[in-house]
């Protein structure tokens, strides 16, 4: 089996001596897939994404590492060590810039232009999903099965199939999909070929049914295949669209979370923020996730409801993402600003409503999870969002505040506060009433959103894909 990715279950980087150093991953696929596809029949196939990378792929041979020992579990990853111009065009620009805002409900049609910079973005993707093809070409055994993961590679389930039509091919969407109405801003040509490319799949995934039927409707309005009851008929062939919720294995993160580690940094928070209940978020500093709004939202709280100055404190771990693109940095510079403002305005002599810390570390992450009394993820659009179920794992009564714009929405609304992510007032109102919840009705909701998150752990998920394609 080849599993596709542009990202990889691990990253390298070099250490203050100069010497390669690698380490897990960050970002939700890896985490989800890292554990699912630890076998020794499996190969990993990604992008060296950085110098560091490039550097262990090229002194390995075939570009092929093992697994064992960084933390990922078992199997081996190939690391493609692909022309940086090539991955600057596909993954910074095009992907990043246009399909993850495509996805998530972010063009801004003021400035959308498709220029001549443009088409040679276009084109570094064209040659960067075709790279990806012909290694998996050469990777996977006859009749193999073959799952590209995610937007990054929508073309390759037909270019691969051109090369190997004896592979069993899968694809899985982890954003959502873009509405009918931003997707057909695309120029058609490039809407067309990103369509037939995730449809030479003989399965296509989703976490949600709702972006499923996004799909479905911009096949249908772009290239006028029929789409009916999850299954989309185009050029003689039937797609099925197969929805897989990705859960949380709970098993292996709370073993993770009771290593020394992440204890350390669990007695530290307890230190710092004393008796006072946590409203807690763990989240890349990337627009969709809105952690702007969120500030905004808890500084609403505080100002509404100010018998919870000094009994609760704020703690937002917002690790950078994607700093090399200008948008991303300035986000992050804002929110930063902004958590600077509310303190400012709000806090006393012995009380900081705010803990803002933008450092990456998956340890500390872990412990402020494990430390929540409330959990706030107020994305404006996710396929999934796995913190909100790894967050009332880790807690043994954590309520969530849930964006109903995320995929986890669809199987936890029964035990979230649900809000819409735009509205500043409602999130503040929903974290009182998470705050001051009776111990009873947090038990059962709690029970409930448990349940929801370990419904479809990642081997199960990884084993649905691969039954989609018997």
């Amino acid at each position: 089996m080849v599993i596709a990715s542009n990202r990889g279950p691990l990253s390298f980087r070099y250490d203050g001596a100069g010497r390669l150093t690698g380490s897990r991953a960050g970002g939700g696929l890896a985490t989800a897939m890292t554990s699912a596809a630890a076998s020794p029949d499996t190969v990993w196939l990604c992008a060296a994404l950085s110098d560091a990378d490039r550097e262990a792929a090229s002194t390995s041979r075939d570009h092929r590492i093992d697994l064992v020992g960084h933390d990922t579990g078992g199997g081996a990853v190939v690391m493609l060590p692909l022309d940086p111009a090539v991955i600057a065009g596909a993954y910074t620009r095009f992907s990043t810039s246009t399909l993850w805002h495509l996805n998530h409900g972010l063009i801004d049609v003021a400035t959308l232009t498709f220029d001549a910079t443009w088409r040679g973005d276009w084109a570094s993707f064209v040659d960067y999903n075709q790279s990806f093809a012909t290694a998996i070409a050469g990777l996977a055994a006859d009749g193999a099965k073959v799952l590209a993961q995610d937007y990054h590679l929508d073309l390759v389930p037909a270019m691969l199939r051109a090369l190997r039509p004896d592979l069993r091919i899968g694809h899985f969407t982890h954003t959502p999909w873009a509405s009918r109405e931003d997707f057909a801003r695309l120029p058609r040509d490039v809407a067309e070929a990103l369509l037939v490319g995730v449809l030479g799949a003989d399965s296509v995934g989703f976490h949600s049914p709702r972006w499923a039927a996004d799909f479905g409707a911009c096949a249908a309005d772009v290239l006028g295949a029929s789409y009916d009851e999850g299954l989309v008929r185009y050029a003689g062939r039937d797609v099925p669209l197969r929805i897989h919720p990705l859960g949380v294995d709970a098993g292996p993160l709370l073993d993770r979370a009771a290593e020394p580690d992440v204890q350390k940094r669990v007695a530290g928070l307890r230190e710092l923020v004393g008796d006072q209940q946590v409203v807690s978020r763990v989240d890349r500093t990337e627009p969709a996730k809105n952690i702007h709004r969120g500030l905004l939202a808890v500084a609403q709280l505080f100002r509404d409801h100010p018998e919870h100055a000094g009994r609760v404190v704020h703690v937002a771990l917002a690790y950078p993402s994607r700093q090399d693109v200008a948008e991303y940095r300035d986000y992050t510079a804002d929110c930063i600003a902004l958590a600077a403002e509310i303190n400012a305005e709000l806090a006393t002599d012995d009380w900081t409503p705010v803990v803002f810390d933008v450092r990456d570390d998956y340890p500390r992450s872990l412990a402020t999870l494990r430390c929540s009394d409330v959990l706030l993820v107020n994305s404006l659009r996710d396929g999934m969002n796995l913190v909100a179920k790894e967050g009332v794992l880790l807690s043994d009564d954590t309520a969530l505040v849930l964006s109903r714009e995320t995929g986890a929405a669809d199987e936890m609304a029964a035990g979230a506060f649900l809000v819409d992510p735009l509205d500043v007032e409602a999130t503040a109102a929903a974290l009182h009433a998470a705050l001051t919840l009776a111990p009873a009705e947090r038990a059962r909701r709690h029970d409930r959103l448990a349940a929801a998150a370990t419904s479809l752990p990642p081997r199960a998920w990884l084993q649905a894909q691969l039954a989609a394609l018997d």
